[in-house]
C-alpha cells in the first residue's frame, strides 16, 4: 500500500532539527541541564516527537554526539585532504588549532559536555573513539602514524586551553610546535 500517511513524512528534516536543538540545548545549559522539553522548545516540535525518533533521552544525546562528531570529523577531513604538499598539510593542522572554523568556542563547549558524558554512556564513549580514529585516519593522509597521534593530540588540546584562557593561540608557536612534531619522525631515523 503506497502513498498512505506513515509513509510519507509530513515534516521531513525533523530528526536533524531535534538533533540539532539537542546540541544547542547541550551548549547552553550542559547535558544535566539537557531535557525533553527543551530540546522540543528548541527545534519547535511537539514533544511526542522526540519519543517518535529516539529510545529516550540517553539515545537522543547518542545521537546529538554522534552528528557532532561526524560534522567536525569532515570538516577535519576537508582541511587535511586540501592540503597539496607536506608544508600545506602543517599549515592544515595550525589552521585546525588556531583558525575560526574548527573548535569553535560553542564547539569545545560540547566537546567538553560529550567527553564527560562518554564516561558514563558505551554509545557516546564508542562515537568519542571512532571520533579519535578519524581524526588519525585523516592526518595518516600526510604524516605517519605516529605523528598523526601526536598531531591529532596538539589540535585536541590547544583548543581546549584557547578555550579556558578565552585567549587566542600564538600561531607562531603553534607553527614550530606542529613543525617539531613532524620533525619528530625525521630525527628517530
Amino acid at each position: 500500500m503506497s502513498g498512505t500517511r506513515r509513509e510519507i513524512p509530513n515534516d521531513p528534516g525533523r530528526k536533524e532539527r531535534i538533533l540539532d536543538a539537542a546540541l544547542d540545548v547541550i551548549a547552553r545549559s550542559g547535558v544535566h541541564g539537557t531535557t525533553h522539553r527543551r530540546i522540543a522548545a528548541r527545534a519547535q516540535v511537539p514533544l511526542g516527537s522526540l519519543t517518535y525518533y529516539f529510545a529516550g533521552l540517553d539515545d537522543l544525546l547518542a545521537q546529538a554526539f554522534a552528528r557532532l562528531a561526524d560534522t567536525m570529523s569532515r570538516l577535519y577531513r576537508l582541511t587535511l585532504e586540501n592540503a597539496g604538499s607536506a608544508t600545506e598539510a602543517e599549515q592544515a593542522v595550525v589552521e585546525l588549532i588556531c583558525g575560526p572554523a574548527y573548535a569553535t568556542q560553542r564547539d569545545m563547549t560540547l566537546i567538553f559536555e560529550m567527553y564527560a558524558y562518554a564516561n558514563h554512556n558505551e554509545a557516546v564513549s564508542l562515537t568519542t573513539r571512532t571520533w579519535l580514529e578519524r581524526s588519525r585516519e585523516s592526518l595518516s593522509l600526510h604524516f605517519t602514524p605516529g605523528v598523526s597521534r601526536a598531531l591529532d593530540a596538539l589540535i585536541e588540546g590547544w583548543p581546549m586551553h584557547r578555550a579556558f584562557a578565552d585567549a587566542p593561540l600564538d600561531r607562531t608557536l603553534v607553527t614550530a610546535a606542529v613543525r617539531a612534531v613532524v620533525g619528530m619522525e625525521s630525527a628517530r631515523t
